[in-house]
C-alpha cells in the first residue's frame, strides 16, 4: 500500500533515561489517568457533601483493581500459553501487557469491597461516579499505547494512517492507528458522563451511568477491534470470527443493558 499521505510516527517510548533511571511516555500518561480522576472525581464528591478521605479511599482501591486485574487479565485472557511457562514474569508489569478488560474486573472487584468494607453505600452508588474517570483514564492510556507503537491496526491506505517506526512487525507499513481511535472514543464518551451527569441529573437514576458508559465504552471497544490486529488470546476457540477482545466485550454490553434497563424503572431513584 502506498505510504505518501501516512503519517510517520517516531516518537520514543521513552523519555527519559539515566542509568538504571527509565521514565516512558506510557507511564507518565497512565501516572495522569489517575490524576485527572482524582479531580473528577473529587469534584463530584464535592458536590454532593462527601468527605475527601473517602475519595483517597476508593482510587487507592481503584488503581490496586486496575493494576492487578489489567495485569492478570492479560496473563490469562491474551497470553497464558506464555506465561504457563514464565510464570515468575507475571508480575513484571514493567515489562507490558495490561488488558482493559481484566481491568474492568479488577475495578469492579476493588469497588465491591470498598462498598462493603468502606463505605457502606450501594455498590452501584460509586460505580456511577468512578466510571466517568474510568473513560477519562481510558483515554490517557490508550494515548500511551500510541506512545508506545502499540496495539495498531490494520493495513490501510486512508490518509490519516500512521507508520509506527518502532512497532517489529509493521514498522514500515501505514496502518490504522487503532489506540488512537479507541483514545477519541473514551473522550467522547467521558464528555457524554459528565453532560449526563452534570447536566441531567443522571446520578439520580442508580446504575444508570455505570449501564449506559458499559454499553458505550465496550460497543467502541468491540467496533475498534474490527480494523485491530489480533492480540492473541482464545479467540481461535471460536473459529476466528470474532476477536478475543470482541469476545470478551458483550458481555460487559448485555450487563450495561440490564443495568441501564434497571435504573429506568420508574420505582428507582438514588440511595
Amino acid at each position: 500500500m502506498s505510504s505518501l499521505l501516512a503519517i510517520t510516527w517516531t516518537v520514543e517510548p521513552t523519555l527519559i533515561e539515566l542509568g538504571p533511571l527509565t521514565i516512558r511516555w506510557y507511564g507518565i500518561l497512565f501516572a495522569t489517568a489517575f490524576f485527572a480522576g482524582y479531580h473528577i472525581l473529587w469534584r463530584i464528591f464535592k458536590h454532593e457533601g462527601v468527605k475527601r478521605d473517602l475519595l483517597e479511599t476508593v482510587l487507592l482501591y481503584v488503581m490496586i483493581g486496575t493494576v492487578i486485574g489489567a495485569r492478570l487479565g492479560h496473563v490469562f485472557f491474551y497470553d497464558w500459553g506464555y506465561y504457563s511457562q514464565h510464570p515468575s514474569e507475571i508480575v513484571m508489569i514493567w515489562k507490558g501487557g495490561l488488558a482493559s478488560h481484566g481491568a474492568a474486573i479488577g475495578i469492579l472487584l476493588a469497588l465491591w469491597l470498598f462498598s462493603k468494607k468502606v463505605s457502606k453505600k450501594p455498590m452501584l452508588w460509586i460505580l456511577d461516579r468512578v466510571v466517568i474517570t474510568v473513560a477519562s483514564g481510558g483515554f490517557f492510556i490508550r494515548l500511551g499505547n500510541l506512545m508506545n507503537h502499540e496495539i495498531i491496526g490494520h493495513e490501510t491506505d486512508v490518509p490519516w494512517a500512521f507508520i509506527f517506526t518502532k512497532h517489529s512487525t509493521f514498522y514500515n507499513v501505514p496502518t490504522h492507528p487503532a489506540q488512537l481511535y479507541e483514545a477519541l472514543c473514551y473522550l467522547v464518551i467521558f464528555f457524554v458522563l459528565m453532560f449526563l451527569f452534570w447536566k441531567k441529573d443522571a446520578g439520580k437514576k442508580t446504575g444508570f451511568i455505570f449501564g449506559l458508559f458499559l454499553i458505550l465504552l465496550f460497543s467502541a471497544r468491540f467496533f475498534v477491534e474490527f480494523v485491530k490486529t489480533s492480540q492473541g488470546g482464545f479467540e481461535s476457540a471460536f473459529g476466528d470470527v470474532l476477536s478475543t477482545g470482541q469476545l470478551l466485550s458483550i458481555p460487559f454490553i448485555l450487563a450495561g443493558g440490564w443495568f441501564l434497563f434497571r435504573s429506568l424503572r420508574p420505582s428507582n431513584s438514588a440511595v
